[in-house]
């Protein structure tokens, strides 16, 4: 991983792993909601001085090109939980992905000793803090405590029709469950916009309880006989696996991690950017995660692992019914053939980053370790070993390695996990994680209702006559 890494990069990460372990021997058993609110006055006085004191200060300007082109690399998102980085990919707090590996827990506890738990990301992107095992497990168990549906979420996913994309199902799902929302009842009731925070948390908290059985309960219902069961005794990934009806410990872990390297890429993407744009009306965080949701649908966002694997799948079946075997020179040609007819390669390139996304490289190493002789990710593996080549040398592509989906899919695929279009489902689980925290800090720090300004094409044109 070091080869993602600038040497301040590197700098900064072995001083946040220093402070984030010395705070673990120094800090007793706190509840999450406790270390948030001690937080919040010092961050509200800290960004009220900044915008007092630098409110006008130029950080970058905007070009005819960014206008046109859906407003890439423009700095106008104000995001506590994540920064992506063109060359060494995301990092939740200032931890990259292996430094998550390294100091977060797990469920079997020592840190390092599998997947970090979601649990413990979860505490680190809400209060820049690493929490101990004990605080981990207590999240754990509030999340149980929460996970409660209204009476009448379930039946009316039972009443949807099993061709409705899972992902419509889990909008609908979600979109039912804000009849409990605590925070559009205390707005209702005229709380002080002081204390919005807090009702927003519990939302934020009952969301991520009731995910998995909503999520859960559409994959039963449309796979399989739409019966849930529960195992409370496990950590939330775990639990959700048994949900879902998948009972392999090997699984769980491969969860995990798949819940954990989706939860946030900093906010300019769709999903977490919608979020941010709802919430910022003061809708409640039900109404603004389903925002999210119906951006995660689109198929130039999260729908993109069913497309590689699918992608992969034609490969694999054109090679065999033409008795070619599976190489890097096959592989090549046919990556010429589908540039050629004006089609892209599925899973390569990224708006950010212009190196190996690291999401890509943990889950690399994960098949290696669990799966190195499954025949799908030996094809993986031999695309990733040519793909950036012909993708330099066509010369249309900014980013030409491997992004996040370009391994995903191939990995739940190995479990028995086949049904591609539910996948971005398991997206969304995951992403309410990122996507909420920072609308928390958005309640706390009280940010204002998002409202960019628009040009017209005229008004583009007059300026460089």
């Amino acid at each position: 991983m070091a080869h993602f890494l600038s040497n301040g990069a590197k700098s900064f990460a072995k001083k946040a792993l220093r402070v984030n372990q010395n705070n673990l021997a120094a800090r007793s058993v706190t509840t999450l909601s406790e270390t948030l609110f001690a937080q919040v006055p010092a961050k509200q006085k800290a960004l009220l001085e900044l915008k007092k004191e630098h409110g006008s200060t130029v950080i970058g300007e905007v070009t005819i090109d960014q206008v046109i082109g859906g407003a890439r690399g423009v700095k106008c998102m104000l995001w506590e939980t994540s920064n992506l980085d063109a060359q060494e990919g995301i990092r939740f707090r200032g931890l990259t992905i292996p430094d998550c590996q390294k100091i977060l827990p797990t469920f079997k506890g020592p840190a390092g000793d599998g997947e970090p738990l979601l649990e413990s990301l979860i505490w680190l992107l809400l209060t820049s803090e690493v929490p101990t095992k004990e605080q981990a497990d207590s999240l754990t168990a509030d999340l149980h405590a929460r996970a409660k549906l209204p009476d009448h979420v379930i039946p009316l996913l039972n009443s949807l029709p099993k061709d409705m994309h899972p992902m419509t199902q889990f909008s609908i799902g979600l979109n039912a469950a804000q009849s409990q929302s605590k925070f559009a009842k205390a707005y209702s009731d005229g709380v002080h916009k002081s204390e919005f925070h807090k009702y927003a948390l519990e939302d934020i908290l009952d969301i991520f309880a009731i995910l998995p059985e909503i999520a859960a309960t559409i994959y039963r219902n449309v796979y399989f006989d739409g019966v849930v069961t529960k195992d409370t005794s496990l950590d939330y990934s775990g639990n959700f696996c048994r949900m879902l009806g998948y009972e392999d410990p090997a699984f769980d872990e491969l969860m995990r991690l798949y819940m954990c390297i989706h939860t946030d890429h900093e906010g300019g993407n769709a999903s977490a950017h919608a979020t941010h744009l709802v919430g910022s009306t003061l809708s409640d965080p039900y109404l603004a995660y389903a925002g999210g949701l119906n951006a995660l649908a689109g198929p130039l966002h999260g729908l993109a692992n069913q497309e590689v694997l699918k992608w992969i799948q034609e490969l694999q079946g054109k090679f065999s019914a033409e008795g070619k075997e599976v190489n890097a020179e096959t592989i090549t040609e046919f990556a010429w053939e589908t540039l050629d007819a004006g089609k892209v390669i599925p899973g390569y390139g990224h708006a950010v980053m212009r190196n190996t996304d690291p999401r890509y490289v943990c889950q690399r190493e994960f098949a290696m370790k669990h799966m190195p002789d499954d025949e799908l990710f030996k094809i993986v593996d031999t695309i990733y070993s040519v793909m950036p080549g012909i993708l330099t040398e066509h010369g249309k592509t900014a980013n030409p390695y491997p992004n996040v989906d370009s391994h995903s899919g191939v990995l739940l695929w190995h479990y028995g996990f086949t049904q591609y279009q539910y996948y971005t489902v398991l997206f969304g689980v995951s992403r309410a994680v990122g996507a909420l925290s920072q609308l928390y800090w958005d309640r706390a720090l009280g940010l204002p209702l998002e409202r960019p300004k628009s040009v017209t094409p005229e008004w583009l044109a007059a300026q460089v006559k």
